[in-house]
């Protein structure tokens, strides 16, 4: 046999066993590739497509030549936007009361397919370049572990043989020239950043200081709202089941109309006048407070229309308990468990009080705002001749004093209590 393919039989014979990589093509996971085929394992490549802005086939080469046995390029962005974005806008998710879960949502739609890949190919491990801080390694393990039950993870940033050798950056660039990994030939920017088709997020570096401000430059999405257009953009967004179908710019007459293309012309619009910028220190699962900057412009659109076109259309009560299912689902989607069963109850929930939310918002977006302008809905629970201040309809005004006489007795009560304060108090 030739030299090669006794070399390959021996390399299959030694190793211990096939890990599928979740590859960015950056340094870091490159890093850990080649150190994963030094351990002795062969490697799968797998990266997914998933809105952000990358070279992907220079990723597959990068990859091939760096060893990988096979390379998988899945494009999730129509499954990332109906599969997981579209639950998320159902659900008003916000953690915390202003994140939007841009990271939080993407994790688990990659990890499905990296768990499909391993599973196809018979793969024993995955792996992933998480670091040991984050929330990240969370959420993609406990996905691996909901969807395949018997797959061993191997999370390089958490072993001491790798975290010891890599103190840096500058050790990763020592060990990337050593082992014919191609570096990057323009300057880190010094913050790290992540992208998908919901957000971009920005954290550490310079930014962990608290205190300090954001940098212009640093926005990658949104333009700075003192920068946008001068006349707004006016749109109508319709709905069923809580979920948008399509999308007019009134003025311009464009229309779009499946998800990823109306998502996609939503970030567009939002990023155009400056919405959906965010600064915040926020709790992470772990235990400790970081400091996040984001920018979702599409996703804050949506939240506002959702917003609105809900409130028009849900039962009152059904929405008091929704917004704590809200709450709920939006920390269990952060803290990584979204394939679980409580979150699946919590899903399934959230979309049997969607089945009425349909209908029609008009808005308009304009220097960082969005401003909702009127609604309409064939499932509307809006009276206008009951509400009407000039219209008795079937409404007498004796009913109110039944409330006012119960609400009396329960504010009178609590005010003897506190010894009736005076009006200044």
């Amino acid at each position: 046999l030739p030299l090669h393919s006794l070399l390959g039989r021996l390399t299959f014979i030694m190793s211990k066993g096939t890990v599928v990589l979740a590859y960015s093509g950056g340094l870091d996971t490159s890093c850990i590739l080649v150190w994963l085929k030094e351990q002795g394992y062969s490697v799968i490549a797998y990266l997914a497509n998933i809105g952000q802005d990358e070279d992907f086939e220079a990723a597959r080469k990068k990859a091939e030549s760096l060893g990988a046995t096979k390379v998988f390029i899945e494009d999730l962005r129509a499954e990332f936007v109906e599969d997981f974005i579209w639950p998320a806008i159902q659900a008003n998710a916000v953690y915390e009361d202003r994140y939007l879960l841009g990271t939080a949502v993407a994790r688990p739609c990659i990890g499905r397919r990296q768990v499909e890949i391993a599973r196809r190919e018979g793969a024993q491990f995955v792996s992933h370049g998480a670091t040991g801080k984050g929330n990240d390694q969370i959420r993609f393990e406990l996905t691996c572990y909901a969807l395949y039950p018997e797959v061993k993870i191997i999370a390089p940033w958490r072993i001491p043989e790798f975290y010891n050798r890599f103190r840096g950056r500058k050790d990763l660039m020592e060990y990337a020239q050593q082992h014919g990994i191609p570096v990057p030939v323009t300057p880190k920017a010094p913050w790290s950043m992540d992208a998908n088709l919901m957000h971009i997020s920005y954290e550490s570096g310079i930014l962990e200081n608290p205190k300090s401000h954001a940098p212009a430059d640093l926005y990658l999405m949104t333009k700075n709202p003192e920068d946008a257009p001068s006349a707004p953009d006016v749109l109508e967004i319709e709905f069923k089941i809580g979920v948008p179908v399509k999308v007019t710019n009134v003025k311009e007459g464009i229309s779009k109309d499946s998800p990823l293309d109306i998502f996609t012309y939503l970030n567009e619009i939002g990023g155009k006048h400056g919405v959906g910028r965010i600064d915040i220190v926020e709790n992470r699962f772990i235990g400790m407070k970081s400091r996040g900057i984001y920018e979702t412009p599409g996703g804050t659109i949506l939240l506002n229309v959702h917003l609105d076109i809900e409130a028009f259309t849900m039962d009152k009560e059904v929405r008091r308990v929704k917004q704590g299912l809200g709450i709920k689902f939006s920390e269990l989607v952060y803290n990584g468990f979204w394939y679980s069963p409580e979150c699946d109850f919590v899903r399934h929930c959230i979309a049997m009080s969607q089945v009425n939310v349909e209908g029609k918002v008009q808005l308009s977006v304009f220097k960082g705002q969005v401003y909702i302008l009127g609604r309409e809905s064939p499932k509307s629970l809006y009276n206008e001749e009951l509400v009407s201040m000039d219209v008795q309809g079937d409404y007498d005004p004796c009913d109110a004093s039944g409330f006012i006489r119960i609400n009396a007795v329960r504010l009178r009560e609590y005010h003897r209590l506190q010894g009736f304060p005076s009006i200044k108090q």
